[in-house]
């Protein structure tokens, strides 16, 4: 394609926005109104009995998870954050004990093991997958590792054979966050339902969304139990219900209300609609530009990637411009991409001061011996290449977008592959 680059005053390949906002069908409007109609905005009282449970909404929300995952529980809460951060608690994980995690993924991933007053260890990525490494997940086991927190990164799985086994070996539990990947496969199984806890987002950015919402799943009655408790009020509840452990179930209001409810209901129904025209899209976008040298694309490694977003590793001397250049001329055309995901966890000012609560670096006092707790940079090297250098993605692979939307992706890549003598001066 010919064509002076717009980065270079030229014209651009697309001038019509893509989309971004939630897509709101009529379902969740009626079930919006009804909870609007009936006054009852949120179903739960924190005492022992039905209410305790939630409302209508909530409790049917529930019940669509765990007919679609296959699992005994499933707990519905007010963010996704909320839901890790319950799922650790219900596990066990307290003061001083380490939960092994991956540095790139969204930060509430390690903020939850922060707020469970836990030490975030983190391991490096795969660069296959984006996934977490299980042979770094196995150098990074101490004395004090309690659990792993997998985050199915983009859409894509991780390596979760390799990860049980591990977890096994070690006696540790695992909580997979699924919040990138509701309704993707591996080897058959539905990510969440493998390791002890799934953790799903409904946030306003995610596949399916009640703006803001989240909810676990698990097929451990004990585990659902504590992660109600801590969802409503557990402190206050649990002589009602006759629970004698009382540790590590403070209620911190992770409630979600009616109207999420309803509004996650009408969404969830329409999960794998939405997931298959995010893999068809995105199946398309990867054959249009197969062809380019310095590229590679997703892969379906496992089974079914669903495609939060559209990952493409960048190979800087082959294609022989910067990865940020070529991302700035894309943008200029009209498609937006992205240079890397967010800015590996540990690099946070945080995690490089060691201090979260107060004033003595609290939860990382916990830890005698402080130099044990490496938040250095280096320390996963695969994740800072990909942040740092090789790393493109785009979220336009989504509903209502079509393979004509698809086709202007590719005429920008072809556009600029063809004027990329022009791009290196």
């Amino acid at each position: 394609m010919t064509g002076k680059l717009a980065l270079f005053g030229g014209e651009k390949i697309r001038n019509k926005s893509f989309v971004t906002c939630a897509l709101i069908d009529e379902e969740e409007r009626k079930r919006v109104e009804e909870v609007l109609s009936s006054g009852v905005l949120s179903g739960f009282i924190a005492k022992a009995g039905d209410a305790f449970l939630g409302g209508r909404q909530v409790k049917e929300l529930e019940s669509e998870i765990k007919k679609y995952f296959g699992t005994k529980y499933a707990i519905a809460l007010n963010s996704a954050t909320s839901a890790l951060h319950a799922g650790l608690l219900a596990v066990g994980i307290g003061p001083g004990d380490e939960v092994i995690v991956p540095p790139y993924t969204m930060s509430a991933s390690a903020t939850a093991i922060i707020m469970s007053n836990a030490i975030p260890v983190f391991a490096d990525i795969e660069e296959e997958t984006f996934c977490i490494d299980p042979k770094d997940i196995r150098k990074k086991i101490t004395d004090k590792t309690r659990a792993i927190m997998v985050v199915h990164l983009f859409g894509g799985t991780a390596r979760m054979d390799e990860i049980m086994r591990i977890a096994r070996e070690y006696n540790l539990k695992v909580i997979e966050d699924t919040s990138q990947a509701p309704g993707a496969v591996y080897k058959e199984k539905l990510a969440g339902t493998i390791g002890d806890i799934g953790v799903f987002s409904l946030n306003q950015h995610k596949t399916i969304t009640s703006g803001e919402g989240g909810f676990a799943i698990t097929n451990d009655e004990n585990l659902a139990l504590r992660i109600q408790l801590i969802r409503n009020h557990g402190e206050v509840v649990a002589d009602g219900m006759g629970v004698s452990d009382v540790s590590n179930i403070v209620g911190f209001n992770y409630r979600m209300t009616e109207l999420e409810g309803a509004v996650s209901v009408g969404q969830f129904k329409r999960l794998d609609k939405l997931n298959e025209h995010r893999i068809n899209l995105a199946r398309y976008l990867a054959k249009k530009i197969s062809k380019f040298k310095g590229l590679m694309l997703p892969k379906e490694i496992f089974g079914k990637h669903v495609y939060f977003v559209f990952p493409i590793i960048f190979k800087e001397d082959i294609v022989g411009v910067t990865r940020d250049l070529f991302v700035k001329a894309l943008n200029a055309e009209g498609i937006p991409f992205g240079a890397g995901y967010v800015r590996p966890i540990y690099l946070e000012p945080m995690y490089q001061k060691k201090i979260a609560y107060g004033k003595d670096g609290w939860p990382f006092s916990a830890c005698k011996n402080q130099a044990s707790i490496n938040y250095s940079k280096g320390i996963c090297p695969v994740t800072e290449k990909m942040h740092e250098k090789e790393l493109i993605m785009t979220g336009v692979i989504r509903y209502p977008h079509s393979e004509e939307d698809m086709d202007d992706v590719a005429k920008a890549f072809t556009k600029i592959f063809d004027n990329i003598s022009e791009l290196k001066k």
